[in-house]
Parts: C-alpha cells; structure tokens; sequence
C-alpha cells in the first residue's frame, strides 16, 4: 500500500500591505544591486563607502564620530571599522582622536573624498533615476509601490 500523502495546506491569505512590502524589498534589492554595480564600476567605491561620505559632507563639521557614522550607514562597529579604513586607505577620510576624550574617534572626510563623493553622486542619482524608472515601467506592481511612496509617476 502506498503511504497517504498529505493534502497541501493553503497558504494564508497575503494582505495588501504585506505585498506592497514584498513590492517594495524586491525594488530595494534591485535598485541597491543596480547602484553598487554603478558606484564600483565608474568610481571604484561601494555603496556603503558612497553613503559615508554622504555623511561626512552632511556633517557641519566634516567629521562623525564612528559610532554615529555607523548608526547612519547601517552597520555595526566592527564593520564600520572595516569601511573607515578602506575610506583612509583610499585617502577619502582620516580618523582622528577627540581632543577632550581619548577615547572618540572620529572620520573626518578629506579634500579627495569631497571630490569623490561629488563625482560619484551624478552616477548614483542617474542611476537611481533609470532604475526606478525601468522599475516602474517593468513591473505594475512595482509601479504601484513607487506611487505609494511618491518616488515616480
């Protein structure tokens, strides 16, 4: 005698927020895929490096300490570690100490990653700009989420 197989069970019903989220994720994947591949091949930075420097231009005094550089960009202190040394290797950002405690370490951006964070926002609000439109012309669905959001129309 072959063994029953279980009947599938239905999946629950997916309520229209939880599909404008899964929209929204699989627009954020590719339009991240898209602008990494950008930055990496026009200006030989990622995209985390990008948006440090965007950071670091924002700040009134050019320098974040890396505690809130790394609540900014996302990441964790190791790892923002990690993208502060590849920024001053690169000679975009230096890091120095706070002269009341020792113990803070700031970024500071230099002249060179000015340049660089200049240069390199052209291709990233162009490529923005083409992937979200590809985006919403693609895909209806996406297209229905970038108008929730504002972001094309």
């Amino acid at each position: 005698m072959t063994p029953a197989v279980p009947a599938p069970v239905a999946a629950p019903p997916v309520s229209d927020l939880a599909a404008t989220w899964q929209h929204i994720l699989l627009l954020h994947a590719r339009v991240e895929n898209r602008l990494a591949a950008a930055l990496q091949r026009r200006h030989g930075i990622g995209l985390s490096e990008f948006r440090a420097l965007g950071h670091l231009v924002a700040s009134p005094t050019s320098e974040l300490r890396m505690q809130e550089l790394a609540d900014k960009v996302g990441l964790n202190q190791s790892s923002v570690t990690r993208l502060v040394a590849r920024l001053s290797t690169a000679d975009f950002a230096v890091r120095d100490l706070c002269p009341d405690d020792k113990r803070g370490v700031y970024t500071v951006i230099t002249e060179t990653g000015r340049t660089r964070y200049a240069e390199a926002s052209r291709t990233y609000e162009e490529t923005l700009n083409a992937a979200l439109e590809e985006a919403r012309q693609a895909d209806p669905q996406l297209a229905a989420a970038l108008t929730v959001l504002g972001a094309a129309d």
